[in-house]
């Protein structure tokens, strides 16, 4: 019965890794191009991208019971999609997307809703954010507990569906914040200098919790 039940459990976390790991496979090219005050451009991008974010959810959480719950890791996806496509534009618009790495766009995207499976990638030492290239071994354990942390959620997101049209507004509403989030996070890194440390490095240099800059912060809370 024991056992049952944590393959029971554990089957949701192991899709969502696997899904994140496939979509890792290939960063989202961008149209975008360097600008020298990127910011306007990224503002508008990151709201481009909560709304389709917001309209992507709440669809996706309308239909009610147990049709609903076989939306939550579709609805996920689509999120990330949008999500990896605005990371990867406000690289661009702060001409970093030629090196955007996918310890970047894991950092980007999971920092705020799994903060703990993605704290040993970026370390923040003032104006700099210094990268940990990471093993596929390494990304594979960092998807692991992404998804377990995001399997966990999926549950709370699908009890909601039990409420059709109220739930599905709040799933979206946590999708534009979500996404907001995001983006606050991708322009702190780009809009600063990224250095790379190559997986053999990655070891001489010990992984710290990421420095908040609390004004830059407060100036970041527009997007």
């Amino acid at each position: 019965m024991t056992a049952s039940l944590a393959t029971a459990t554990g089957q949701p976390s192991q899709r969502i890794a696997q899904q994140i790991l496939d979509y890792l496979s290939d960063i989202p090219s961008s149209r975008e191009h360097p600008r020298e005050h990127p910011r306007a451009r990224v503002e508008a991008i990151a709201l481009a991208a909560r709304r389709k974010a917001f309209l992507a959810s709440s669809s996706l959480a309308l239909p009610p019971g147990p049709i609903g719950w076989l939306t939550v890791l579709p609805e996920l996806v689509a999120i990330w999609r949008i999500q990896a496509q605005m990371v990867a534009d406000i690289a661009a618009v702060c001409g970093q997307h030629p090196r955007l790495t996918r310890e970047q766009m894991l950092f980007c995207l999971f920092r705020h809703a799994a903060a703990q499976a993605v704290r040993d990638l970026v370390v923040r030492t003032g104006q700099r954010w210094m990268v940990h290239a990471a093993t596929t071994h390494g990304i594979r354990s960092i998807a692991h507990r992404i998804g377990v942390k995001l399997s966990q959620r999926a549950l709370g997101s699908s009890l909601a569906r039990m409420v059709p049209l109220a739930g599905a507004l709040g799933v979206g509403a946590y999708a534009w914040y979500d996404t907001r989030q995001v983006a606050r996070t991708a322009f702190a890194m780009f809009s600063r200098e990224v250095e790379i440390i190559p997986a053999r490095r990655s070891a001489e240099v010990p992984a710290q919790r990421p420095h908040r800059d609390r004004a830059q912060d407060a100036r970041e809370a527009g997007l």
